[in-house]
């Protein structure tokens, strides 16, 4: 029974992908002064307000496992996200964003478009909210990391922990992600579209702040954020298995 669920859902994700580039909504003219970063009437606000269901989420969560991995760690690339563990209301925002086409996804579109209903949204938000954060990420280890790490709490000291707070924790109630356990080619990725405009649901406050950074700056941040651990939420360290 496993085997044949397992190959339904491998076909409908190969149809869906197959049809990704023509049925993906694309924005005109939608810029990050016209678009209020919160404000997204509808869908998403109703799936804010439900109940979500983690046992109906982790079957939802069937279609998204060949791109995000069955641990949902994504990919250390910086490609796919890694979900464990993100604030429930960030993850319904960015489905919500990708299903009505003002975040330009082409790649996840398909799979967010199958999801019915609000209530698809809070169920599959919910399960990977509360599962732990995967400790083996992607870190910045160049030969120049330790200064780079240095660099980068400085400036997030400055200007992102107020946001994101001390431990890369984020804030459930006001939408702002959860950024420790992330792999830090994800972050540097998002960052540099964020300032460069090419993320109109951004906050207008970090488009602010992150507006004056250059490249350097932000591979510093970035090899930081992906240095911070969340107590608490992170998974349990492995024990190393010693032979006897």
């Amino acid at each position: 029974m496993k085997i044949l669920v397992l190959a339904l859902s491998l076909a409908m994700q190969a149809a869906l992908l197959a049809h990704a580039e023509s049925s993906v909504p694309t924005p005109t003219g939608i810029g990050i002064k016209d678009y209020p970063w919160q404000a997204l009437a509808g869908e998403k606000n109703e799936a804010l307000e439900r109940k979500g269901d983690r046992k109906r989420g982790e079957r939802l969560f069937a279609l998204c496992r060949s791109c995000h991995l069955p641990s949902t760690g994504g990919r250390p690339d910086g490609s796919i996200p890694q979900l464990a563990g993100q604030h429930s209301s960030v993850l319904i925002k960015q489905m919500a964003d990708i299903r009505v086409g003002v975040r330009h996804n082409p790649t996840m579109y398909p799979f967010a478009a199958v999801l019915n209903d609000p209530q698809d949204l809070a169920d599959l938000a919910a399960y990977l909210e509360g599962l732990c954060i995967p400790r083996e990420h992607e870190q910045y280890e160049a030969h120049d990391a330790v200064q780079q790490v240095a660099t980068g709490r400085e400036l997030y000291e400055r200007a992102c922990r107020v946001c994101h707070g001390p431990r890369g924790e984020g804030s459930r109630h006001k939408l702002y992600p959860a950024i420790a356990g992330q792999h830090y080619n994800y972050l540097l990725r998002q960052m540099t579209a964020i300032r460069d405009g090419k993320r109109p649901t951004a906050d207008p406050e970090m488009v602010r702040v992150i507006s004056g950074y250059n490249d350097d700056q932000l591979l510093a941040i970035s090899a930081y954020q992906a240095s911070l651990v969340m107590p608490g939420k992170m998974c349990r360290a492995r024990t190393p298995v010693t032979k006897e």
